[in-house]
């Protein structure tokens, strides 16, 4: 199978080239047989090429109901200005884009390609995304949410995603098991912050290579600050210019770096005790790397009649056996306060995830209890 040409006027959708030219007067000059998805997308590329000024983006939901953002068009184009420029992205850089492009990571995966001239390939978005290209494919920048990435790692794939100039990887945090796998790779790794309203990653850090580092570096021109809570406020053009309050409680380290310390949001008050959830999962994170567990998980905060709530942790796959479950929980009994330590396992077979591919911790803890 050989790979379809790409030309400075079209893109590659599912294997099969769109010309601009089409794409401007979609759906008129639509194929046939297109599936829902690539209908939505095309309409989208149909809207940017022809310099619509307003979108409407719908948010991931991965923590609340999913809401709808206006962007402005100059938002959306400064956002990809300013990652082309930090990584030089260019007509000699190919794009794939893997997310799904109904949300901005996706999205502004395609902004980055038609405002930078760089040949754009999409997929649907799938564990692995490498799969449905041709083996001749060229890919030199691509974004990839943390589940795609270690499904690829575990295909064998470092090789061929060594060949790239720079991956992004975004919509939650990677864990020990996969930064370690990350480690290994020879080509740039970035994990980036951003969200919806700030038309994707306001900043960066780096997994691997010499640079790598536990704190996040914002991108030129972004100023942040921090309001009561200690939670993260950004304003720059891409927010046009209005400050925007997050729930991601952070450590400014200066005017330009931060360490992301978890959500507001995600804070359990169990006997009276404030446990930020994202710290017991560090610590649940590494208690499964040294029982050799490989599996995804979370901490949530049940009702409890005389704690208010209490911790509990949430893992995929089948139940571990009841030993491991007991020496899991002493492992996390040692090294986690009283409140803070969870009191109790749930599984479930598969996580729930967001149509942009995050975990979706309301869903998945609500399947978990009703087969717990």
């Amino acid at each position: 199978m050989s790979a379809p040409s790409l030309l400075p006027d079209s893109l590659v959708l599912n294997g099969r080239t769109f010309h601009f030219a089409d794409i401007q007067q979609y759906p008129a000059n639509s194929p046939t047989e297109l599936n829902g998805y690539e209908a939505r997308v095309l309409d989208f590329c149909r809207q940017w090429l022809n310099g619509t000024l307003e979108f409407e983006l719908q948010t991931s939901g991965s923590t609340g109901q999913p809401q709808t953002v206006r962007m402005t068009r100059h938002q959306l184009a400064a956002s990809a200005a300013r990652t082309g420029d930090y990584f030089d992205l260019g007509p000699d850089t190919p794009l794939l884009a893997c997310l799904n492009c109904e949300f901005v990571g996706g999205l502004m995966m395609l902004v980055r390609g038609f405002e930078r001239n760089m040949p754009i390939t999409i997929v649907e978005p799938q564990a692995d995304p490498l799969a449905l290209l041709p083996a001749a494919a060229t890919i030199a920048f691509a974004s990839f949410v943390p589940l795609q990435l270690r499904a690829l790692l575990d295909a064998g794939r470092a090789e061929q995603l060594n060949q790239m100039k720079v991956i992004l990887v975004g919509g939650a945090p990677t864990d020990a098991s996969l930064t370690r796998q990350i480690e290994q790779l020879t080509v740039p790794v970035y994990l980036t912050y951003g969200m919806t309203e700030t038309a994707s990653h306001i900043a960066l850090r780096r997994l691997n290579g010499p640079e790598a580092s536990p704190h996040y570096r914002v991108l030129p021109g972004i100023h942040i600050e921090q309001d009561e809570r200690g939670c993260l406020a950004i304003r720059a053009d891409v927010t046009n210019d209005q400050l925007i309050i997050t729930n991601d409680q952070v450590r400014l380290l200066d005017q330009h770096t931060f360490e992301w310390l978890g959500r507001a949001d995600f804070v359990i008050n169990s006997g009276g005790v404030k446990v930020q959830a994202e710290k017991v999962e560090l610590v649940l994170e590494v208690a499964l790397a040294e029982l050799n567990v490989t599996r995804r998980a979370f901490v949530a905060g049940l009702p409890n009649e005389r704690l208010g709530e209490q911790v509990t942790a949430v893992l995929e796959g089948a139940s571990l056996p009841s030993a491991q479950q007991e020496e899991l929980l002493h492992l996390l009994a040692q090294r986690l306060g009283k409140y803070e330590r969870p009191r109790q396992l749930l599984f479930l077979a598969q996580f729930q995830t967001t149509a942009s591919g995050k975990l979706d911790r309301r869903s998945t803890l609500r399947e978990a209890l009703k087969q717990g």
